[in-house]
């Protein structure tokens, strides 16, 4: 209690009341939440007991993932991996201006207003900066090699389960205003509703066959095992199915992050000595995760429209792209937009690569060149 007592002391008069607002929701809507978990716990035939541990192993074991793209140039065109090694700071896209996501983070934005939205106005007060918003990431539940969002970033910091206490949490992607929410001390909303899906679906945040007594089974067993190097294992590929979590308060490398699990696309390159730099200044373990490499004539036209094979064939090197391939495209767009006009506007381009980015993560073979 004394160490959750002093993460709060250090969060701002905005971050407290953004935990607070989303505590007092899931407490409120707690009672539903309660009688669906009963439910399936009884049609499950999983005691109270049995599901009261496997919600202590997440309160203690799980880990946020924070997905990025390493090589993205912010807006002095310093890449990410750049400022993160120099800052030692995992910052807030309020700060960089980078998205994998929405690029809405301005006072007005599409962003700012979920936000609002979200948080009850916690982050529009007044005095309230930039470096105070929340970081977005996805709880790291089912222990997928690729992360679990890996749509927002080929690589992943997990961090330390302490930086739970100071998080909240959405039922899938938080623009989409679930109102499934949830913190470290109200939590049921979120564990009613991956019960749900996994009993009604047998599926949930990305992991396929997978009932409620799996389900439960993985967290008792798997949680608190130590990081296995995921470099040989298949990658999950989910794009679309996380528990997303909102960090409030800074992200110290040093401080709060434990493991970094990188796209082996950037081994013995320059972004790959940056990221193995960070690791050795911030006593953080580096793993390589199996990566993906797509051909390009196995791009498809029917999964993020029909434009993904030409784009790839024109940024492809020896006919195939990767992480490193797209983020080079990226960084050409951002330093000669105008070579880029006849596909469309800078943020139309932008957007395409992110769909690539997508395409490559769901269709992509092991990186051909993994040591």
């Amino acid at each position: 209690m004394k160490g959750e007592n002093r993460i709060f002391m250090e969060l701002s008069m905005s971050q407290l009341l953004a935990l607070e607002n989303i505590t007092r929701y899931a407490r409120n809507n707690r009672h539903e939440a309660k009688e669906t978990i009963n439910h399936i716990l009884k049609m499950s035939n999983i005691s109270d007991k049995i599901f009261e541990n496997a919600v202590v192993k997440i309160k203690a074991h799980a880990k946020i993932g924070l997905h990025f793209h390493p090589d993205r140039p912010d807006s002095t065109m310093k890449c990410v991996a750049e400022a993160l090694l120099e800052q030692g700071i995992y910052k807030s896209q309020f700060e960089t201006f980078i998205s994998n996501g929405s690029v809405s983070a301005y006072p007005g934005g599409e962003r700012d207003l979920w936000e609002k939205r979200i948080f009850g106005g916690a982050y529009q007060l007044e005095g309230t900066t930039n470096n105070q918003r929340p970081k977005y990431g996805a709880l790291n539940l089912m222990l997928h090699p690729d992360g679990p969002a890996p749509r927002f970033g080929s690589c992943y910091f997990l961090l330390s389960p302490k930086v739970s206490y100071r998080s909240t949490y959405t039922y899938l992607d938080s623009h989409q205003g679930p109102k499934e929410k949830g913190t470290n001390k109200e939590f049921d909303l979120i564990l009613a509703a991956l019960l749900e899906e996994a009993f009604l679906r047998d599926f949930a945040i990305g992991e396929r066959n997978l009932t409620p007594a799996s389900l439960i089974n993985h967290l008792l067993v798997n949680l608190e095992r130590p990081f296995t190097d995921p470099a040989n294992k298949e990658p999950n590929r989910n794009l679309n199915h996380y528990i997303e979590a909102q960090v409030h308060g800074d992200i110290s490398l040093k401080e709060d992050a434990e493991v970094l699990v990188a796209d082996p696309s950037f081994k013995e390159t320059y972004v790959g000595r940056i990221l193995e730099q960070i690791c050795h200044k911030y006593s953080i373990d580096l793993y390589w995760h199996r990566g993906f490499a797509l051909m390009v004539d196995e791009v498809p036209s029917d999964f993020r429209g029909p434009s993904m094979p030409s784009l790839a064939k024109r940024i492809a090197q020896n006919n195939f792209i990767d992480a490193k391939i797209i983020g080079s495209a990226v960084l050409d767009l951002n330093r000669n937009p105008e070579t880029w006009s006849d596909r469309g506007t800078y943020k139309e381009v932008l957007q395409e690569l992110k769909l690539l980015w997508h395409v490559l993560v769901r269709y992509g073979k092991q990186y051909p060149t993994l040591k």
